[in-house]
């Protein structure tokens, strides 16, 4: 991308790099250099900028992200956008735990493999993962959809309400109130959509399964007393 605006943080401090990028009035195109792992790269943005992170990004990369283009040219520690509200996230590596954890909104996509509770509480996001998550993955994720393009650990959508997940590969184990659906032609649209989205054109949308809440859950009734 020509005409980047660079930020270096062997120069400058990561607060003064976060000042420069948040507010209505920033514009552009930037990168930032020499990342090295820092923590909340690239925090509470507010504008519709392109910001490329290149290297390795620490807790928090992205978090609170509205409007900004955000990719991470490399692995994300803990809680990549976090909180996200629109705009979109593209890690170009790995993520760890909690990636997209509580996003109201926005796309978020993960190039390689996301750790633990991807998705917790997610509450519109839409997450595509390349690779696998680990355990617990959409626990208590509320609306939303996430994409799981290889394999899911245990407990998948625990105590889910009504985020939709895709998966293709092998799921090691459903969490409470969680359970395969039947793909409508809807479902299926609005898949091929996402993959569209996110880049991903190696995977037909007919070879993914989708899981959503049982509703078992919602209120508490005796019979359902073995699934809390």
């Amino acid at each position: 991308m020509s005409n980047m605006q660079e930020i270096d943080l062997v120069r400058c401090t990561l607060r003064e790099a976060n000042s420069q990028l948040q507010g209505e009035d920033a514009t552009g195109a930037w990168i930032i250099r020499n990342p090295q792992g820092r923590h909340a790269l690239a925090v509470g943005l507010n504008a519709p900028i392109d910001v490329v992170i290149d290297g390795q990004a620490g807790y928090y990369a992205g978090g609170m992200n509205k409007h900004a283009n955000i990719t991470i040219e490399g692995n994300a520690g803990p809680g990549v956008a976090e909180n996200m509200m629109s705009g979109s996230t593209h890690v170009r590596g790995n993520a760890s735990m909690a990636a997209g954890a509580t996003g109201h909104g926005g796309l978020l996509v993960i190039d390689g493999d996301a750790g633990a509770r991807c998705g917790i509480s997610m509450k519109g996001i839409e997450i595509v993962v390349r690779g696998s998550v680990g355990h617990m993955s959409a626990f208590m994720a509320q609306s939303g959809t996430l994409v799981i393009c290889g394999d899911a650990g245990e407990a998948l959508g625990d105590s889910l309400y009504e985020a939709k997940i895709f998966v293709r590969g092998e799921v090691r184990s459903l969490g409470a109130d969680c359970e395969e659906k039947d793909m409508t032609a809807d479902d299926l649209a609005h898949l091929r959509s996402l993959l569209d989205r996110a880049g991903v054109s190696e995977y037909p949308a007919d070879s993914f399964r989708l899981y959503g809440s049982a509703r078992r859950l919602y209120h508490f009734h005796v019979d359902n007393a073995a699934a809390y």
